[in-house]
C-alpha cells in the first residue's frame, strides 16, 4: 500500500506563498475588498470539505441546511455555532475520537486540550492544517521582534496537551531561534526553570502569564537577575496589567496574543502593542452576543466565534464558539486586519451573583501591583438556602487590610464578595498553577 509521508501530504512552498511570513509587506496596504475576496475563496473550499464531515452533516442537517444555502461568508450566519459540549457529545457517541474529523491515510498529529473546562478534548491535525497553525504563531513572533539569535524558553505544558508541542514546532519551523522546552513547574521545577534561563542565556519567554509572573519571584529568591537577560515575554496577558509583568521581569517587554487548541493563534499584537490583530487571512472571527447569539456592534463585548479558513483537511473548524469574550477596537492599525482588545474572560465561566454578571478573571487586575499581595487568588462559589455567595481567597505577604480589600472588590466587580487571606503559595493547590496550562480561578461548589 502506498501512502504519503508528512512532508508529501501538503505543499510547503504553496503554504508560504499563501500565508506570507512578512505581515506588513503582505497585508500593510491590502484593501478591504482584496481581503474579502481572499476570505471568500478560502471559505468556499472550507465549506466543500465541511459537507464531507459527518459532524457537520448532522449539525447542519438538523437545521434543514443544504449545501446550496451557503454561497458566501454573508450566509455564514445561517449555520449554527457549536462548542466543546457538542464535540464531547460527538466523542461520547463515537468514541474515542468523535465524528468531527475526516481521517484518511494522510498523517495525523494528535493531541488534546488541557482540560481546563472539563475532560480533555481530542485535537486532530492534518499536515497542512498543523503547519499553517504553526506558521501563524511563528510569523506573529517574528513580527513582534523575535530573531534567529534569540533563545526562547517555553513554559507551556506537554504530555498529551497540544500547547507546548505546537509552540515548539512554531519556533523551530518558522523563526530559527533556539528553543528550550522547559514545560510547566511539574515538568521542570520552578527553581530549575530560572537557572536554565541564566545558564543558557534565555532572551525570550513564552507561556501563560500567571506562571511567568510566579517565575519572576523565584528568580528574585534565587538571586539570578544579574545573570538573566530576558528582553521579551510573549504570553496571554488577559486582564492583568502589562506593566506589572514587565516590572517583575526587570523591564522585559510583554506582548499579548490569543488562541485556543481547536483554532491555533487567532490574534496577536504587533510591535506597536496597540490591540490584537486578527489573522483575517486565516481566521474569520465573529463576536456574538452571549445570550442571544446575534452579532454585537463594534466596541460591545461578545463571544469569539471562529471559522478557520485554512483547516480544510482533516478537522475543519466552522463557527466554533470559544466562549471567550472580547470587543473589537475602532480604527485601523499597521495591517488591513481588524483588531480586538484581547481575552476578557469566559462567558461559560461567568457567574451571576445577586443579579450582577461577574467574571472571575476580572479580579486579577484589581489586586495586582500591590506589595502586600502576590496577585494569586481563587474563587469559591457556594449556595446556601438558594443564595449564591463567593469567597475570594487571596495570597497576602502580610499587612493586608481585609475590609479595604472587600471594598475594593465590591467597587470593581459591582457586587460584594467575601475575602479570605492566605500566605504566599496558599492558593497553589487549588489553582494547580505549577501543573496546569491555565490555573483554575473558579471552583463551583454549588452542586448545580
Amino acid at each position: 500500500m502506498s501512502y504519503p509521508t508528512y512532508f508529501e501530504a501538503f505543499d510547503a512552498k504553496a503554504m508560504l506563498a499563501d500565508y506570507p511570513l512578512d505581515l506588513v509587506g503582505a497585508y500593510g496596504t491590502m484593501s478591504t475588498d482584496e481581503l474579502r475576496a481572499l476570505q471568500e475563496a478560502r471559505f468556499a473550499t472550507l465549506m466543500k470539505r465541511g459537507w464531507e464531515i459527518p459532524f457537520y452533516q448532522r449539525l447542519w442537517g438538523a437545521k434543514g441546511i443544504e449545501a446550496g444555502d451557503i454561497r458566501s461568508l454573508d450566509d455564514i450566519v445561517k449555520l449554527p455555532v457549536y462548542d466543546k459540549t457538542d464535540l464531547m457529545a460527538s466523542v461520547a457517541a463515537n468514541p474515542p475520537y468523535g465524528d468531527f474529523s475526516g481521517r484518511g491515510t494522510d498523517p495525523v498529529v494528535f493531541h488534546t486540550t488541557s482540560g481546563t473546562t472539563g475532560r480533555p478534548q481530542p485535537l486532530l491535525f492534518g499536515p497542512k492544517g498543523r503547519e499553517i497553525t504553526n506558521l501563524l504563531v511563528g510569523r506573529m513572533y517574528r513580527w513582534m521582534g523575535l530573531r534567529p539569535e534569540d533563545v526562547v524558553q517555553s513554559v507551556y505544558g506537554h504530555g498529551m496537551i497540544n500547547g507546548g508541542h505546537y509552540i515548539r514546532e512554531a519556533v523551530t519551523h518558522f523563526t530559527n531561534s533556539l528553543f528550550l522546552s522547559a514545560g510547566t513547574g511539574i515538568e521542570t521545577r520552578s527553581a530549575a526553570q530560572v537557572n536554565l534561563m541564566a545558564d543558557f542565556g534565555v532572551t525570550v519567554m513564552v507561556g501563560f502569564v500567571d506562571y511567568i509572573r510566579k517565575l519572576a519571584e523565584v528568580a528574585e529568591a534565587e538571586k539570578l537577575f544579574d545573570r538573566i537577560k530576558l528582553k521579551m515575554i510573549i504570553g496571554h496577558l488577559g486582564t492583568e496589567d502589562r506593566a506589572a509583568t514587565e516590572a517583575a521581569w526587570h523591564g522585559a517587554k510583554a506582548y499579548d496574543w490569543y488562541g485556543v487548541g481547536d483554532t491555533g493563534s487567532i490574534a496577536g499584537e504587533g510591535p506597536d502593542r496597540d490591540g490584537l490583530y486578527v489573522w483575517e487571512d486565516a481566521q474569520y472571527l465573529e463576536l456574538l452576543d452571549v445570550d442571544h447569539g446575534t452579532p454585537v456592534a463594534q466596541g460591545e463585548t461578545g463571544d469569539m466565534v471562529v471559522t478557520c479558513l485554512f483547516k480544510d483537511d482533516i478537522a475543519p473548524c466552522i463557527r466554533f464558539n470559544t466562549h471567550d469574550i472580547t470587543h473589537e477596537l475602532s480604527g485601523r492599525g499597521a495591517l488591513a486586519f481588524k483588531r480586538i482588545a484581547g481575552f476578557k474572560g469566559r462567558s461559560d465561566n461567568m457567574v451571576k451573583l445577586r443579579g450582577i454578571n461577574l467574571f472571575p478573571h476580572a479580579i486579577a487586575s484589581l489586586i495586582e501591583n500591590r506589595s502586600d499581595l502576590t496577585g494569586e487568588y481563587v474563587c469559591h462559589l457556594t449556595r446556601t438556602e438558594g443564595r449564591d455567595d463567593m469567597v475570594v481567597t487571596i495570597e497576602s505577604r502580610g499587612g493586608t487590610d481585609e475590609a479595604q480589600l472587600i471594598a475594593l472588590l465590591r467597587q470593581g466587580l459591582g457586587v460584594e464578595v467575601a475575602v479570605a487571606l492566605c500566605p504566599p503559595g496558599g492558593t497553589a493547590a487549588a489553582t494547580q498553577i505549577d501543573s496546569r496550562q491555565k490555573p483554575i480561578r473558579l471552583i463551583d461548589e454549588r452542586g448545580v
